[in-house]
């Protein structure tokens, strides 16, 4: 099992001040959309010539639709890159914006 946070989770600790990179692996067209605040678009496909944008030292949470290829993208990450600091957002954003910011449009 890989490590996830729930959206409430990440949502209290992005409220009480927490540094936490956000790194979404969509399509640009669906950042587009919508995204929580503050997230990095990386999508999935150019994430092998674009880790090194993602901060080692940081703890970062990995974004996508409905968690599905954020957590292939968290996978990759720590197999390939040896990341260890890496959440994948249970749920996607479409969990997000049901529990946790209902701001953000639902696709």
């Amino acid at each position: 099992m890989l490590p996830e946070i729930t959206p409430l989770d990440l949502h209290a600790r992005l409220q009480s001040g927490e540094t936490i990179q956000l790194i979404d692996v969509r399509q640009p067209e669906e950042f587009a959309y919508c995204r929580i605040e503050g997230s990095q678009l990386i999508p999935l496909g150019e994430l092998a010539r674009r880790a090194e944008e993602i901060d080692p030292n940081q703890p970062t949470v990995l974004i996508c639709h409905h968690g599905v290829r954020s957590m292939q993208a968290l996978a990759y990450l720590q197999h390939r890159h040896e990341l260890t600091n890496l959440l994948n957002l249970r749920g996607g954003i479409h969990a997000w914006s049901l529990q946790a910011d209902p701001a953000v449009p639902v696709y």
